[in-house]
């Protein structure tokens, strides 16, 4: 019998070729599998248009699905599948944005390995005749990390050194996020807490500063390996920030066709940085060159370029794709072009339906409106609150939101969430005014004295010993 990987082989050598890369980085480099089952989905696209003589009219692979879709030559379910492949390949080239864990980016891999097998299994009389063969799934490895070390070290291979470094980029990102959460957890203990922090620190600082080494190392010869050299440059991954350096190679690497480059250069002259001044002309070259190669980043800066432009339609087409292409910050924005009608018909049902898509995504405003929202709904179920605790606890934690904490202490102070916490609450309020704002302070300051008099309301009716420990422990918090 078959095992998958000649299952894929024999339905198209080209696929094959990407489904076995991504089959042998899911266990090591889960992001690097994500970019080949992104590849796989274009060229499987490419290869349904070539067999039903369909032209693409665009390049972007959200609007070729689109285009197989509206000719019929896949069915409903085909394209379902699609574009989860699509959207779940979008993931892999900016994991820190959908706040994914390792274990969360391999799950995402093994399951979209999965989720290939079972469409190529349906398409398979689209391209041959007769149905699919019977196969065997072989288990997943993890000798792809093993291999590129040695190939990375042993044999100075700069796809091998490329590779190294993403992962370990990756890895950086990810213990960088888990930093910021530390940050906002309450230790009793100070010491503890900062020696927890700096060991954490010290960890992201080294995956960042190994990652520098290899881009530097294949920078010579590989063209977006010069790019993450030079956002390494730019970010200080190894040493103090060299945003001139950074910035000159990451331009380099744009005029090479690097579509990552493309985009944060495009961005560049979108907002101004140190070496470009704002050029929207050179904005919109280059924010149209990435997008058009399925950059969701670039889609969406392109949907604000054309946003502060006012046009727009225009602005809604572009942030719009970003959001199919599951860009949580172009959901949010896209939501409210919904809700306003900007470039579009309004239509209510499908902001909110975006907007919880961004905040399910872990998007911070959008985590905060929905967190919010449901707070503020008298007929919310508890299931519906304690989905709203969770958004609030994730913006405060990705966002430093003053808002999410101020919104989580009043309920945890009221009992909205049907318990009353004093401490939580008032650690929160603490934790905001820290981070606060002129306009936030004012909203602080009454939510401070009065969450203070309903400590001292409820010490004075002599709770239990347990009770009046947490409520001291609040009252020392609000001192």
């Amino acid at each position: 019998m078959l095992n998958d990987i000649e299952f894929i082989d024999g339905f198209s050598i080209e696929l094959g070729n990407d489904y076995r890369l991504a089959k042998s980085y899911v266990r090591d480099i889960p992001t690097q599998a994500l970019v080949y089952i992104r590849s796989f989905t274009h060229k499987l696209a490419a290869q349904l248009a070539q067999k039903h003589d369909v032209t693409f009219t665009s390049a972007n692979l959200y609007d070729r699905i689109e285009q197989l879709n509206q000719l019929r030559v896949i069915d409903v379910a085909a394209v379902r599948a699609l574009h989860r492949l699509r959207s779940d390949g979008n993931r892999g080239a900016h994991p820190e944005k959908y706040h994914l864990t390792q274990i969360q980016l391999i799950s995402i891999a093994e399951k979209s390995i999965r989720h290939i097998l079972q469409l190529i299994v349906k398409l398979y009389p689209s391209l041959h005749r007769g149905t699919a063969p019977r196969y065997q799934f072989e288990a997943f490895d993890s000798y792809a990390g093993r291999d590129l070390c040695y190939r990375a070290v042993m044999k100075n291979d700069p796809e091998a050194q490329y590779l190294v470094a993403m992962s370990l980029k990756a890895k950086g990102l990810m213990l960088q996020e888990q930093e910021r959460a530390l940050a906002q957890t309450i230790d009793t203990s100070a010491t503890e807490s900062a020696a927890t922090s700096a060991s954490v620190e010290q960890t992201s600082a080294e995956a960042f500063a190994q990652a520098a080494h290899w881009f530097r190392v294949a920078s010579t010869q590989h063209q977006a390996a010069l790019f993450e050299h030079g956002v390494s440059l730019l970010h200080g991954y190894c040493s103090d920030p060299n945003p001139i350096e950074g910035e000159q190679l990451i331009a380099k690497a744009a005029e090479k066709d690097i579509v990552e480059a493309q985009a944060l250069l495009g961005f560049f002259y979108l907002i101004g940085s140190n070496q470009f001044t704002v050029d929207l002309t050179q904005a919109e070259r280059l924010l149209t060159l990435a997008a058009n190669a399925e950059n969701a980043e670039a889609m969406s800066n392109l949907g604000v370029l054309f946003y502060q432009a006012q046009q727009f339609e225009q602005a809604f087409i572009w942030i719009n794709k970003a959001a199919q292409a599951g860009y949580p910050n172009a959901q949010y924005h896209l939501a409210l072009m919904l809700s306003e009608g900007l470039g579009c018909q309004i239509d209510l049902a499908a902001s909110q339906q975006w907007m919880s898509e961004a905040a399910e995504q872990g998007q911070v405003d959008a985590m905060l409106y929905c967190g919010s929202d449901i707070l503020h709904d008298d007929n919310a179920s508890q299931q519906q609150r304690t989905k709203a605790e969770h958004y609030l606890h994730q913006a405060i934690k990705y966002g430093h939101n003053v808002s999410a904490m101020i919104e989580l202490s009043v309920a945890l102070a009221d009992g909205i969430l049907g318990r009353i916490d004093v401490v939580q609450a008032a650690y929160l309020l603490t934790l905001a005014k820290v981070h606060a704002n002129d306009d936030h302070l004012q909203v602080i300051e009454p939510l401070w004295q009065s969450l203070a008099m309903q400590i001292d309301s409820v010490i004075a009716l002599n709770p239990s010993e347990d009770e009046m420990i947490a409520l001291k422990q609040a009252k020392h918090l609000l001192e």
